[in-house]
Formats: C-alpha cells, sequence, structure tokens
C-alpha cells in the first residue's frame, strides 16, 4: 500500500509549492544537510518524487547526467521551468515504481519520499533502488521527522527500513526535524 500519488497533483495544483521547497528555512537546511552528504561530482543521478525542483536544481550542480520524476504534472512543469538552462536534467511526469528509469546510476537521492508506502511496499522498492545503483555508486536518504496524516510510515521507520537493506550508512545526519544518510554501494 502507498499514498494515492495523483494527490500530489491537487496539492500542487491549488497551492503551487504546498510545502514551501523554494523558502522555508527547514527545506533549506534540509538541503544544505543533503548537499554535504554528496560527493563532488556524479556521472548520472536520479531524484525520484523531485517536486518543483528546488532540490533538484542544486543536485544538478554535482551531475552530469540527471534524471527526475515526480506524479504531479504541475510540480513536473514547474522543475522543467527552474531546470530550463540545464539541458542534462531530465525531468518526467511518473509514479514510482510504475515509471521507473532505464540505466544504472551512481547517485540516487530518495528524499522526503521513503513514508508515503507501507513496510512491505516500502521494501519491494527498496529492492529496486538497490538495483539503480552501480557499484561505488552513493544512496543519498533524507526523510522528515514529524508526523503527518498522509505519512504511511514515519522518518525513523523509514531510515530503519534503509538500514536493514542497505546496511549502516556511511554517514548519518540528525539535525532539528529530519535525519540524512548516505550509503556508498
Amino acid at each position: 500500500m502507498r499514498v494515492d500519488p495523483t494527490s500530489f497533483e491537487d496539492l500542487y495544483a491549488a497551492e503551487g509549492d504546498p510545502w514551501s521547497f523554494a523558502t522555508s528555512e527547514y527545506e533549506l537546511g534540509r538541503y544544505r544537510a543533503t548537499l554535504d552528504l554528496l560527493g563532488p561530482a556524479y556521472r548520472r543521478g536520479f531524484e525520484p518524487g523531485c517536486s518543483v525542483g528546488v532540490l533538484t536544481e542544486r543536485i544538478a550542480e554535482r551531475c552530469a547526467a540527471l534524471v527526475a520524476v515526480d506524479p504531479s504534472p504541475t510540480a513536473v512543469a514547474a522543475a522543467r521551468q527552474r531546470l530550463a538552462g540545464c539541458n542534462h536534467v531530465q525531468v518526467e511526469v511518473g509514479a514510482i515504481p510504475e515509471w521507473w528509469p532505464s540505466g544504472t546510476f551512481d547517485l540516487v537521492v530518495f528524499s522526503e519520499l521513503g513514508y508515503y508506502w507501507d513496510r512491505p511496499g516500502l521494501a519491494s522498492l527498496l529492492d529496486s533502488v538497490d538495483e539503480l545503483i552501480e557499484p561505488g555508486g552513493d544512496l543519498v536518504a533524507v526523510h522528515w521527522l514529524g508526523e503527518s496524516t498522509d505519512h504511511v510510515l514515519h522518518g525513523d521507520d523509514v531510515h530503519s527500513m534503509l538500514e536493514e537493506r542497505f546496511g549502516t550508512p556511511a554517514v548519518t545526519v540528525r539535525r532539528p526535524g529530519f535525519v540524512a544518510a548516505r550509503w556508498r554501494r
């Protein structure tokens, strides 16, 4: 089970940036922590759940090629506009795991996403994510630690499942409101 991905379109269509990704102090702090976990350069990155592309824009500076996807056409339109000058970034409309990229990646950024699945669904999704990551590649995961009626799992539960699947992270950062971690394959 997971949250209905079409519900995100309703939020974006009504509010444009419902979580204030471009202006929220929480979000800006989360982006800094995420970028601190990244290496200096990647050949090919993947960001599922890219929303309006604020984090995507920052990740794109470290990737020779970047694939991003979101289930909301409104969010994808905003991300494409934000990333219009970045010819190395592909932004698609789709809900994972039904929409899935081809090939492998040396970076996967799994941010604010895992708690929309139940345990069996997330376990299956993480198996698929594992197949995407090249040897020596990085998985970076960041999740909010608050409570929300639209979350199936808590952020700590998501990171526990990530550790069960990928082992102890190379780096873990806990800040007020979120946990971030990086695994090297």
